[in-house]
Order: C-alpha cells, then structure tokens, then sequence
C-alpha cells in the first residue's frame, strides 16, 4: 500500500510540475485577456452589449492563426469557467494556465467594473466591441 501511495504522490507531482510549466504565447494571453474581458462586461450586466460569437472567432483566429485554435481557446476558457464553479467540463479541453490567467483577469476587470461602473461599462464594453467581441443592442 505504501509503494502505491507513493507511486500516485510521484505521478501527481510530475503531472502538476509539467501543468504549471506550460505557459501561455503572447498571442493566447492576448485574445484570453480580451475574451476574459468582455465576458465580465456582460457577467456584471453592463447595459447595452451582447456577444457576437462570430466576431470572436474572427478575432481568435487573426491572433493564432485560425479559427481552430480561436476556439480551442474559447473552449479553453469555457472549461475553466465550469471547472472554477465546479460544473463538469471537458478535461481534455481544461488548461491549468488558461484557468490561472484569466482568474487574474477576471478578478482585475470585475473589480474597475464594480469600483466605477459608470466609467468601466463604456470603456471596456466599447473596447470589447471594437475588437468584434462584443455588439451593442
């Protein structure tokens, strides 16, 4: 029993040394960051804005090269959403860097969105629609 306690103990340190050594290109941090963004954008009800799915994929897709890996991202993203309010979700499509990244971000825009609404609703609503995240209704 103990050879197999420290058999799974090993694995297990291994498998989460090789997670947290993965990172995240210039490019995947960039499109996450505007996908974190906007999704806190309609998450906090800002007035005025709804996703424009095509456009994201559009946007994903200049930024990594196509719209294969834009919506790897997106479901990237989508699967550390369900993952952090304990939902199931697809492990094969959970990126500990992906979760990691855009907690940080979501934490950081929520709170300008909550601090100051009346100013952080237009500034990243409008921004988020710039970039084909999001369109005004």
């Amino acid at each position: 029993m103990k050879i197999k306690f420290s058999a799974v103990v090993l694995l297990a340190m291994i498998v989460s040394g090789s997670s947290r050594a993965a990172t995240l290109s210039d490019a995947e941090a960039t499109f996450l960051d505007q996908l974190v963004t906007a999704s806190a954008v309609l998450e906090q009800r800002c007035v005025g804005y709804e996703v424009n799915g095509a456009g994201s994929v559009q946007l994903g897709a200049r930024l990594l090269g196509g719209p294969e890996a834009a919506m790897a991202m997106i479901d990237a993203y989508a699967a550390a959403i369900k993952a952090r309010d304990g939902e199931t979700y697809d492990p094969g499509k959970f990126r500990p860097e992906v979760s990691e990244a855009a907690g940080k971000a979501f934490k950081r825009v929520r709170a300008d969105l909550i601090k100051t609404p009346t100013r952080a609703c237009p500034a990243y609503g409008d921004a988020s629609v710039d970039r084909g995240l999001l369109r005004r209704y």
